[in-house]
């Protein structure tokens, strides 16, 4: 487990998730959003995203927080072990909600409110990605290790079975 990507449902908890899972194993951790929005709300070019992507994966060990579907594939032909959040949505939406208004690392500036565009995003999540996700983790599940959470207990109880990094200590 040098090599980490965690994906899911925005809200699900998969930034909470990546710095305990940094704290506990001494990986870097780099979020995606942070590297593809800029604070002034606008985005990099995909080509320099990228770029940035491949400077990161071509490190000895990294954890990768987010989605971004486009370069799903490429991530996961990279990594060793996948941490994949498939929660309810309702309880994504109750996550995304009560991040609003809180300065976050994981996201360049601050949101006020949840945009009604982005709840749609999360509404439309099992219909318009978690089926390419399932594919593509289908796809590579024969080279690299999956470990699927249902709920935040299960992510919680995974990070607390792991033995402490001497890079923690």
């Amino acid at each position: 487990m040098k090599k980490i990507i965690i994906i899911g449902c925005p809200g699900s908890g998969k930034s909470t998730f990546a710095r305990k899972l940094s704290a506990r194993t001494g990986l870097p951790l780099y979020y995606l959003d942070m590297i593809w929005h800029l604070p002034d709300r606008t985005t990099l070019s995909r080509e320099e995203f990228a770029a940035r992507l491949k400077k990161i994966t071509d490190e000895e060990e990294w954890i990768i927080d987010g989605n971004y579907l486009r370069t799903m594939p490429f991530r996961l032909q990279q990594c060793d072990t996948v941490f994949f959040f498939d929660l309810p949505t309702e309880v994504c939406l109750a996550g995304a909600e009560s991040r609003v208004g809180t300065k976050r690392e994981d996201m360049p500036w601050t949101e006020n409110s949840l945009d009604a565009e982005f709840r749609q995003w999360i509404v439309d999540f099992p219909i318009n990605q978690l089926p390419h996700i399932r594919n593509l983790l289908s796809e590579y599940g024969q080279t690299i290790d999956i470990f699927t959470f249902h709920s935040r207990k299960e992510a919680d109880a995974f990070i607390n079975a792991l033995p402490i990094s001497s890079k923690e200590a």
